[in-house]
């Protein structure tokens, strides 16, 4: 598969529409500071779904999957797959 995501354009775009000093009433609560990331994950969802034929994705010539992770600290992360269909 061809890499076309560009990392940099979608850093760009969450600082413009949700950028990481603004501030937050999430902060003023729980003092984390990763306001900005809860705000970035609801712009995008917790899942998406993409259908499969004979076993393939259906997607277009240049579309991926990519998985973002907005947070200001490492953890760790489980991504569930589940196929439905025959």
């Amino acid at each position: 598969m061809i890499k076309v995501l560009n990392r940099n354009d979608f850093e760009a775009f969450f600082e413009r529409v949700a950028a990481q000093e603004w501030p937050y009433k999430h902060n003023e609560r729980w003092h984390d500071g990763n306001g900005f990331s809860h705000v970035r994950a609801a712009l995008l969802g917790p899942s998406l779904s993409v259908p499969f034929c004979e076993g393939q994705l259906i997607l277009g010539t240049w579309q991926e999957i990519a998985f973002l992770d907005f947070d200001n600290r490492q953890r760790n992360r489980r991504i569930v797959v589940q196929m439905v269909g025959e």
